[in-house]
């Protein structure tokens, strides 16, 4: 994956904006760059000119996605992984490529931005749309910088860094002035934005930016500046103490989580699993996701696909994710056992979450019935070779973020992909299930259970949907709506900031429900399942002296550091302030 830093970042959106030749996505042209001058004259030059910003910035974040908000979480389990075991540093190689990548969202965004209101030419009302997308995705890659580094600096205008050369004298600024930068951003984008995406192809529009903003809302809702001590040294990290959170910002993420889910038009889709098929790309129920496509240049793909899933299943033998899993605690959590042949699939995300062992797809391999997955690991398909064993060591294989072969990519309709690391699906960050799950959240204030109608209701509506039988209630608890949320979005790359912002007013439950998980992997699983294969599913031979979970693994060591990750070394080399304590940073300086 490519790499850069805080130093170059802005060097990449002087030069010509390079990495906007991401054709397919919102009908993107094919040149590799142009005058940006003279470019956005046009309404159609406008929206072309932001596509990119919907992918190929983005691209060295993937990975991160899943090890920061995935494996470190306790959904994904991936060997001795730094982020598994908390031991990570500034050293690691996806740490600094991810911290270069958010960097390079806003550097990309922000000289978008600039062209745009510059621009002459263009219908006002395609322009401000514009302009507010890409202040949309700026706010989201300081949402995601804010809870993953903490205190981090503003850089409003990033060119202006540049031809100052005042990067290595940047100051982090507090958090709770990032997160008001956050929401100033998003406030403005709001103020832009369209009510309705008019183009019907996914792009963000007055609601999608409303329901982020809730999300920032309800995160910001349990930091407190008083309530947190700034360490500094050889690694920057916070610590906070318990406390109740901020009942202004609760009501402001529960009003506007109201405003999208009463006011947007948009509905939760039928069937969970259709949430991510390529056909549905662009659906009513994503707010925000990454537009990746086949057809562009690199950066343009989404390669998820190659290290979640397990060897053979795609044609180009890009797949390594055959040495990792989901978890025995989100297994568990789904009320599954994989020392069991039996599956109690009450919840139908489970399935689309997770393959394991007995499981068919017939939404992958369609041109060959559909996918066996004990079939590809003992035998293989025509074009599809099998590892000959079952090396998911914690039971089971990732099943959101594939969309399968070449085939699959024909027939949901999203390109042929013709290399390795090429694939067409959406990833999904921002959903209107979540969207109802903030407003029960923040409904709920700081009570430990609602009975209220309209939090009800909406808990109902996520649950119902996916579990048979589900009652409607008469009262639920934060609890209810905290593992509601963990089975929603598992695999999305949530679950992490949803502990960072648990931490930041209940630190001790955080730091206690994470090392009670189960992380660790069974022994005995090939044989169970190869015997089981070759008797065409009649053997279940379970031998618990020699298949069974390892309780021998300690615990992780997770303490009040976990819950900032290290800065990259090499934003650090290059800018050592970055180790110091944070400063005030007023933002009545700022402007849009």
């Amino acid at each position: 994956m490519k790499k850069y830093n805080i130093k170059t970042i802005a060097y990449i959106a002087l030069a010509g904006l390079s990495l906007s030749s991401c054709e397919d996505y919102l009908n993107r042209p094919t040149e590799d760059g142009y005058d940006t001058s003279s470019y956005y004259s046009t309404d159609d030059q406008c929206r072309a000119g932001v596509n990119y910003l919907y992918n190929s910035p983005w691209y060295d974040f993937q990975r991160g996605f899943i090890k920061v908000g995935e494996i470190m979480s306790g959904n994904y389990q991936q060997g001795n992984s730094a982020y598994l075991t908390f031991t990570l540093d500034g050293s690691d190689q996806y740490l600094s490529s991810m911290s270069a990548s958010l960097w390079a969202v806003n550097t990309h965004c922000m000289t978008v931005y600039s062209n745009l209101k510059a621009s002459v030419g263009p219908s006002q009302e395609v322009k401000n749309a514009c302009m507010g997308e890409a202040l949309t995705w700026k706010a989201f890659a300081y949402f995601y910088m804010a809870r993953t580094y903490g205190a981090v600096p503003i850089i409003h205008e990033p060119l202006e860094i540049i031809n100052s050369k005042s990067s290595t004298s940047l100051h982090k600024a507090k958090i709770s002035v990032v997160y008001d930068y956050i929401i100033m951003t998003l406030e403005k984008a709001i103020e832009l934005l369209p009510e309705h995406d008019v183009t019907g192809k996914g792009r963000i529009d007055k609601y999608c930016a409303k329901a982020l903003l809730a999300k920032v809302y309800l995160t910001k809702a349990g930091f407190s500046e008083e309530n947190t001590t700034y360490n500094s040294g050889s690694y920057s990290y916070i610590t906070c103490t318990p406390h109740q959170r901020n009942a202004e910002d609760l009501a402001k993420a529960a009003d506007l989580a109201l405003d999208v889910i009463e006011h947007s038009g948009r509905h939760l889709l039928p069937v969970y699993s259709d949430l991510f098929r390529g056909h549905n790309n662009v659906n009513e129920e994503c707010l925000i996701s990454w537009a990746w496509t086949v057809n562009g240049d690199w950066t343009c793909q989404n390669s998820l696909q190659s290290d979640l899933s397990p060897a053979g299943f795609s044609e180009f033998g890009d797949n390594w994710g055959q040495w990792a899993g989901i978890s025995a605690d989100l297994i568990e959590a789904f009320g599954e056992n994989p020392l069991s042949k039996n599956r109690q699939n009450v919840d139908d995300r489970r399935k689309a979450t997770m393959m394991m062992a007995g499981d068919t797809y017939d939404y992958f391999y369609m041109d060959e019935g559909g996918l066996d997955i004990l079939q590809l690991v003992y035998q293989g398909y025509a074009k599809h070779k099998g590892q000959g064993s079952w090396d998911a060591t914690s039971g089971a294989y990732p099943v959101k973020h594939l969309v399968g072969s070449v085939a699959d990519h024909e027939a949901e309709g999203i390109g042929v992909p013709k290399r390795d690391m090429y694939y067409g699906n959406y990833t999904h960050l921002l959903r209107l299930a979540d969207v109802y799950l903030i407003y029960c959240e923040a409904a709920m204030g700081n009570n430990k259970s609602s009975s209220d109608p309209k939090v009800l209701e909406y808990f109902y509506q996520v649950r119902h949907r996916s579990v048979k039988g589900y009652q409607y209630p008469t009262s639920i608890s934060w609890e209810d709506v905290w593992k509601e949320r963990r089975l929603e979005l598992a695999m999305e790359g949530d679950r992490w900031y949803d502990y960072v912002r648990r931490y930041y007013y209940d630190p001790q439950g955080a730091i206690n429900e994470i090392k009670a998980q189960k992380r660790n992997t069974y022994a005995g699983l090939d044989k169970l399942y190869k015997e089981y294969y070759e008797s065409k599913y009649s053997a279940w031979n379970y031998d618990p002296s020699s298949m069974y979970y390892d309780t021998n693994t300690p615990a992780p060591n997770v303490t009040d550091r976990s819950f900032t990750i290290p800065m990259s070394s090499v934003d650090i080399s290059y800018n050592p302030l970055l180790m110091e304590e944070p400063e005030d940073y007023d933002l009545s300086t700022l402007s849009f």
